[in-house]
């Protein structure tokens, strides 16, 4: 079977949600994937990782490290037809289309993104709380 049939969605997924969960007060995004699996992610985390441009930049080297971001909130979840979710942060940012596949790629490699993100913050000199 060709990717392609296996997800017949056209943008790689492989894995589908089931139950997503906005969770404002705890600032945090709980998704259920069809293959079991739970992933829990933190507000500024998906802020920090937004796949958008204005973050990821056109190629590697332009990549940004958003820093101040440790108090961010998500104020609503849009729909992207059947294979993303837009997510609007309290800071306002809200061009970045997480799809599903986006979702559960950085789920399962969350520790090691939040401990580059940590580390990028420090070579850089700057922080995870907002600048007075």
């Amino acid at each position: 079977m060709s990717a392609g049939a296996e997800t017949g969605d056209g943008f790689g997924t492989v894995h589908w949600p089931t139950e997503i969960r906005l969770k404002k007060e705890e600032k945090r995004l709980e998704v259920d994937f069809d293959d079991g699996r739970t992933f829990s992610y933190p507000a500024e985390f998906l802020r920090v990782v937004s796949p958008s441009a204005e973050v990821q930049g056109h190629n590697p080297s332009q990549k940004q490290t958003v820093a101040g971001r440790r108090h961010v909130g998500i104020m609503r979840l849009e729909p992207v037809g059947n294979y993303a979710i837009r997510i609007v942060f309290d800071d306002l940012h809200d061009s970045g289309i997480y799809s599903w596949k986006y979702l559960y790629e950085i789920g399962t490699e969350q520790e090691t993104l939040w401990a580059e993100y940590l580390e990028e913050l420090q070579a850089k000199g700057l922080s995870r709380d907002p600048r007075r």
